[in-house]
Order: structure tokens, then C-alpha cells, then sequence
């Protein structure tokens, strides 16, 4: 196995970017963040990806998410950074940037908007890939696989694993077959986790819901490590409903106040993405939070 391999296992949390009431970056709660979940048992961290607001955030912004939580994480577990954006030089500064501020790993989404076809997007991950000599994850974010076509991109030099969020694990299955290379795959889906663990091709999962209902992941990677599927379902089942009232309501704001109920304020999303809840909307949050016995109220103080 190769050494970039070691502790790329297990339940990994796509890390909130937290903002002050002012919508400034808060620093200090990416640490928290970070500590609260190595303490409830997570492998590592996602930085700046699709839950993290990647696209709303400046490049300054998303530099400093990397140095504080390389300050935080202290090589404790694997950080993954996402670099992902519309220009791939800009992709290409900011995985620089990362790997000097100490990531593990660096990963992107496809091309957006631009580029949407197989040749423009091989050459955006040929750059970004190669603009740094740490391993490289493909985001898969919500596109089919297509095994003979996407295993080309594991030819490139750096390319070592994949973070796939959709739900045709036959489609991974085949394209794993067809790498003549060690690589490493994550589940994107959280409410399929248990699904893509059974079928045998995934070390593990990236998910928000890791951010605010950790055991439950945590739990189900290392049941399916043990192959004790039974104990697993039924966590998987509530896990579901936990995902049932994440995404209730299309607004970041709704969950990312799901860890204000933990002790977290990682503040709101940005515009378009989240806007402000209206009045009532936080209680009827917490209400529902109590109601399905998740989750401990105040439970980062807790932990702390």
C-alpha cells in the first residue's frame, strides 16, 4: 500500500465553513469543528467543498480554511482539500496553496459551467492534479460514471482516489475493475452510506452529516469493516431520518443551524445558497432535533 493510503478510512465530515454574524470567516469555530469531530471519532475532514460553499467563498478565504485547520487537525487525521473552482489556474493557486499549508490530500469537483464535456474536463484535472505532488481525489458531485471513459483519469500521475456522491455503485464497481492501480473511493451520499459500504469498493464516507451526527457514521464504517452489517441497518435507518429533516428545507442556513444545536455556531450560508430563517424557523428546527433523539443538546460544550 502506498504511504498517501495510510488512514484514508472511515467517516470523514465535509467540514462547514463557519461565518460571524458579520459574514466574516470565523477561525476559531474551524477549530472547534475540528476537535469536536476527531472527539466523536471522525478520520479526517473534507475543506471547502460543496458544504463548505466552495464557490461563495474568495480564494483568500478558502486558503486560510486550509492553514487553520492544518493548525487544528495537528496531523491527528487526513485533511482533504477542495479546490475546485470555474478557472483551473485559480484551481490550480489554490491546491498549491494547500499543499503548502500541509493538506493530505487535494481534490475537485468537474468542470462547471465551462468545459462540460470529457476532453475539457481530463485537461482541468491534468492541471490541477499536477500542479502539486500530493495525491488527487475526483469529486464526483451528482454525475454518472462511466467506467471505460472514467478510468482514464486515474492515468494521470496523481489521481489516487475518488469521492463519488450519486447512487450507482455498479457503475464504481466497474470502473475499480478497470484501474491497473491502487486507488481509494468515498461515499458522497449520506443517506446511502450503508449501501456503498456493503457493496465492498468504499473505504469509507464524506458526508455534512458527519458534521452533526458523527457516532452514527463513525459507527456504520467501522460495523462494515467488521462486516457486521445486522448492527448496522438499523443506525442507517436512523440516519435517514436524520437526512429527512437535514434537508427539509432547500436552505444552507436550516442545517448548518443543526449545529448550533450542538454547541456550534457556524453562523449562515451565504447568499443564494442560505438566507436568514425566518422567525420560528430555529425553534421549529430544535423542536424537531429534540423530538427524534438524535442528538444531545449542547453537546460540543460537552465534549470541549
Amino acid at each position: 500500500m502506498e504511504k498517501c493510503f495510510k488512514g484514508m478510512e472511515g467517516a470523514f465530515a465535509a467540514m462547514y465553513t463557519p461565518f460571524k454574524k458579520d459574514g466574516s470567516l470565523n477561525e476559531e469555530m474551524i477549530e472547534q469543528q475540528i476537535e469536536y469531530g476527531i472527539r466523536k471519532g471522525l478520520k479526517g475532514f473534507y475543506l471547502t467543498g460543496s458544504t463548505g460553499e466552495s464557490f461563495l467563498l474568495t480564494k483568500e478565504e478558502r486558503v486560510r480554511v486550509y492553514n487553520r485547520a492544518v493548525k487544528a487537525a495537528k496531523g491527528r487525521v487526513k485533511l482533504i482539500a477542495h479546490v475546485g473552482a470555474m478557472n483551473a489556474d485559480d484551481a490550480c493557486d489554490l491546491a498549491k496553496a494547500a499543499a503548502k499549508a500541509g493538506v493530505d490530500w487535494v481534490s475537485a469537483v468537474g468542470t462547471v459551467y465551462f468545459g462540460q464535456c470529457f476532453d475539457a474536463n481530463f485537461d482541468y484535472y491534468k492541471r490541477v492534479s499536477n500542479a502539486t505532488d500530493l495525491p488527487f481525489m475526483i469529486y464526483s458531485l451528482g454525475a454518472d460514471v462511466v467506467p471505460d471513459r472514467d478510468a482514464k483519469f486515474f492515468d494521470l500521475k496523481n489521481v489516487k482516489g475518488m469521492k463519488y456522491t450519486n447512487y450507482k455503485y455498479w457503475n464504481v464497481a466497474q470502473l475499480r475493475n478497470r484501474l491497473d492501480k491502487e486507488a481509494v473511493f468515498f461515499a458522497g451520499a449520506d443517506e446511502q452510506v450503508l449501501n456503498a459500504l456493503a457493496s465492498g469498493f468504499f473505504a469509507g464516507c464524506i458526508g455534512t452529516s458527519d458534521n452533526m451526527y458523527p457516532e452514527a457514521f463513525v459507527r456504520m464504517c467501522d460495523l462494515a469493516k467488521a462486516n457486521d452489517f445486522a448492527a448496522a441497518q438499523p443506525i442507517m435507518a436512523d440516519a435517514v431520518r436524520h437526512v429527512e429533516l437535514m434537508i427539509a428545507k432547500p436552505n444552507f442556513t436550516w442545517h448548518k443551524a443543526m449545529m448550533k444545536y450542538l454547541g456550534l455556531d457556524v453562523g449562515e450560508g451565504r447568499a443564494p445558497a442560505g438566507r436568514p430563517l425566518a422567525k420560528g424557523e430555529l425553534k421549529e428546527l430544535f423542536d424537531r432535533m429534540d423530538k427524534l433523539g438524535l442528538y444531545r443538546r449542547n453537546d460540543a460544550k460537552k465534549v470541549l
